[in-house]
């Protein structure tokens, strides 16, 4: 079968983690535990089986296409499922892709997933919301996918909104904790604001499309072919100073601000690490598969956007360095397991960020690629150790594990090595990959320094992190056991939690070698395959020239190499036996400072705790005393409650069966109508001195309607003057008495405006005394 023919398949993919969340969350009460994760193993497992069968077509031909077509080459499928939204120009299909990027990451976030949910079904064996927990992560599984498989961006956001829900009910998923539901609430809230930055930029990408012969579209194809549009020898974003180069420079900002929100980039790092409050599996699935790695596939989906402004290029990258470094140098002091694994994460993300903000697509997918599997494995034997450990996660209490944990242990080194960037290990080359990309980026507008700016920082972040990880390893795998000797000691998990550990631990060996640096040559089909990833990805992408000679790249290699090494000699240098003399000596004296500022987490949270949360907690709760508990329920709800009441007295003490006092209001009735009646209107006029005389105006209100008949009395004779009926404006030249009078007529019955003999009152209107000289101006009276 043709590859092409198989995109008839794709909704597939993610339709299958979707029915099993459908069935597990409305049925899952009334099936067996057994039954639970059987469904939620097999929609995620056939979900998997279906990608891999839909991107082995693609695959066989990846040769074959790369030699034909070279760069211009690209491999796309497109599955149209319905028309979403229709307005004029403007329209949205419910459509689905498949291209290298896409294929790549529906079989890392099927094959992790798959493995976090059969590792579940040990680790949450005693949970009493067994079908709940199974339906959110089927439902987190494929929000994901409808992320990486949508065509358009509309639909990209329904699976990024989606995620970002998932990742609610699970963070929380303990709510009866209340620091837990915290946690969860806290990583919605910052998620909301990367999210509505990614909006604004989507609809300023729908605004800038107007001129597109297609007319307006979000589609991912068409947002490339109006970025590559040549008008006179120039792209068309060079076209204009703001319309073109600027605005992909703002749209560009704003959806890296989303993309910064969903994979914790700085400042809105905050939400993950207090993501550890979930059950670890989840942890390991949105730190592997799912949620943070979303922003990084976003920015490589858009390359060909972010590749046409520098300032875009430049925000990602330098906000992917400085977040790597501070997050390594967070890492440094934590005594939570997951908590410096949470912190790695966020680390390593800015290593993704700065390998696709330097144009280095392929490298930043492919770190993707492999930090999944040995972040995934790191989490996960983090769950084993606790799950050993009774649910403690504090390493100050660990030490000596690996001879009662054995396959928890190896398979923790191997994630180490590779997470450590140590020759051979899968993040040596995904991580090298980045380093070399970064010194060799020369992007227009850059300082020519600034690549490798980026590269050193890069590089002592990569130090950070060998240190952090195998202090950590050490900490909780070496040394005596320093855990309570009354406590039941630590014991190995079983085989449904260790089986993803040791394929895990293959894969973070092993996958690496999908994407060896192309100075180490290797020819024919064996070459084909170890440089594979970044040049099938880069099929996808915007092509960047990241040139660097063979020995550039062996230099970079092996200072990449020593960096990793040096981190783990100083690691076992200080803790290869447990905590050492020297390190509470030198974290009580000379590096007190840094100690405590690495602990405390540079203080970013309370000092967002000062800056928004508690000015936004004094508002909310002003709002709600204000709005909620004076004007809704004190005016609104106890005000008509009040009224109706004193209604209902009055009308019950008016209505008392008592004729006398129905008598006493019959009479003040009358004497209100026949005082209303009888009242007197007092018209306005207004007069000022004009050439030749004096103008007079009848102003209408206050008595004058606008269709009533009005009379002067200008000679002072108390009658109107004849001919001077209904003028609203008349000028009086000559003699004008020293009072004025205006009468209005009005016609009050309809029925006599019929018979043409209307029936007139005369409105006593008020007199005016003139000034001694009627030339001179006067005034409203």
């Amino acid at each position: 079968m043709d590859a092409r023919d198989t995109i008839k398949f794709l909704w597939v993919v993610p339709f299958l983690p979707l029915v099993g969340a459908f069935l597990n969350l409305v049925l899952g009460r009334r099936l067996s535990r057994q039954s639970v994760h059987f469904i939620a193993v097999a929609a995620v497992a056939a979900s998997f089986f279906t990608a891999l069968y839909l991107v082995i077509g693609p695959l066989r031909e990846a040769h074959g296409l790369w030699a034909k077509a070279g760069r211009t080459g690209v491999f796309e499928t497109y599955e149209h499922l319905w028309t979403w939204m229709a307005a004029g120009d403007f329209r949205i299909d419910m459509a689905l892709r498949l291209d290298p990027l896409s294929a790549v990451m529906i079989l890392i976030v099927t094959g992790c997933s798959t493995l976090i949910h059969i590792y579940s079904t040990g680790y949450m064996e005693h949970e009493p919301r067994y079908a709940a927990y199974f339906g959110y992560l089927n439902l987190f599984t494929g929000a994901m996918l409808v992320l990486v498989l949508g065509a358009n961006m509309p639909v990209m956001f329904i699976g990024w909104e989606g995620v970002g829900l998932c990742s609610f009910l699970l963070i929380g998923f303990w709510f009866e904790n209340e620091a837990y539901a915290n946690a969860g609430r806290k990583a919605f809230v910052v998620n909301r604001i990367g999210d509505f930055a990614f909006l604004l930029g989507m609809f300023l990408l729908w605004w800038a499309t107007h001129e597109h012969d297609g007319g307006r579209s979000l589609d991912f194809t068409m947002l490339r072919e109006v970025a590559g549009v040549q008008v006179a020898g120039k792209p068309l974003y060079e076209q204009t100073f703001w319309a073109r180069e600027h605005l992909a420079a703002a749209a560009g900002i704003l959806l890296f601000i989303g993309a910064a929100g969903k994979s914790a980039q700085l400042p809105l790092y905050v939400w993950l690490p207090d993501a550890m409050a979930g059950p670890t599996p989840v942890s390991a699935l949105i730190h592997a598969a799912t949620m943070v790695t979303a922003g990084v596939y976003m920015v490589a989906r858009l390359s060909y956007l972010f590749a046409a402004s520098t300032t875009a290029m430049a925000v990602v990258a330098t906000v992917g360095a400085l977040t790597a470094l501070a997050a390594a140098f967070m890492a440094f002091a934590q005594t939570d397991l997951k908590k410096v694994l949470a912190y790695s994460t966020v680390s390593q993300l800015g290593f993704m960020f700065v390998g696709v903000g330097t144009g280095n697509w392929g490298a930043g997918i492919f770190h993707l690629m492999t930090h999944a599997f040995f972040k995934a494995g790191l989490f996960l034997g983090a769950g084993s150790v606790m799950h050993g450990m009774n649910g403690s996660g504090d390493i100050r209490i660990m030490g000596g594990l690996k001879k009662y944990m054995p396959v928890t242990r190896w398979t923790f080194l191997i994630y180490c090595l590779a997470i450590a960037g140590v020759p051979l290990t899968s993040g040596f080359f995904s991580k090298d990959e980045i380093l070399a990309g970064a010194w060799a980026s020369h992007h227009d507008g850059w300082p020519a320094f600034y690549g490798k700016l980026l590269w050193g920082m890069l590089t002592v972040a990569a130090l950070g992190t060998a240190f952090y990880m195998w202090r950590l390893y050490f900490l909780v795998f070496e040394g005596p056991y320093r855990g309570a000797e009354h406590v039941e000691h630590p014991h190995e998990s079983p085989s449904n939690m260790t089986g993803p550990l040791v394929v895990l631990a293959g894969l973070a060996l092993i996958a690496g070698f999908v994407g060896i640096p192309h100075v180490i040559h290797v020819g024919g089909t064996l070459g084909d395959i170890l440089h594979f990833l970044p040049n099938w990805v880069g099929l996808s992408t915007k092509p960047m020239d990241l040139h660097l000679s063979s020995g550039t790249t062996y230099a970079l290699l092996g200072v990449a190499s020593a960096v990793g090494l040096a981190g783990i000699a100083l690691a076992w240098w200080l803790y290869g036996r447990g905590p050492s003399e020297k390190v509470e000596r030198w974290t009580a004296g000379p590096l007190r400072g840094a100690y405590e500022a690495s602990k405390n987490k540079l203080w970013v949270d309370e000092a967002y705790d000062v800056v928004f949360v508690r000015p936004f907690r004094a508002l909310a709760k002003g709002t709600f005393e204000i709005v909620d508990r004076f004007m809704i329920d004190t005016v609104v709800v106890n005000g008509v409650g009040f009224a109706t009441q004193t209604f209902s007295r009055i009308a019950q003490w008016v209505q008392n069966g008592q004729v006398q006092r129905y008598m006493v209001g019959i009479v003040f009735g009358a004497a209100a109508i026949f005082l209303w009646t009888a009242r007197e209107d007092h018209p306005r006029f207004s007069y000022q001195a004009v050439p030749g005389g004096i103008e007079f105006r009848a102003e209408p209100g206050h008595g004058i309607r606008k269709d009533a008949k009005v009379q002067w009395d200008f000679d002072g004779d108390g009658k109107p003057d004849p001919g001077e009926t209904s003028p609203v404006v008349v000028k009086r030249p000559g003699d004008v008495a020293s009072r004025v009078t205006l009468f209005v007529y009005d016609e009050v019955f309809g029925a006599n405006v019929q018979r043409g003999e209307p029936k007139e009152r005369l409105r006593v209107t008020r007199k005016v005394v003139l000034p001694t000289s009627a030339a001179a101006p006067g005034g409203a009276r």
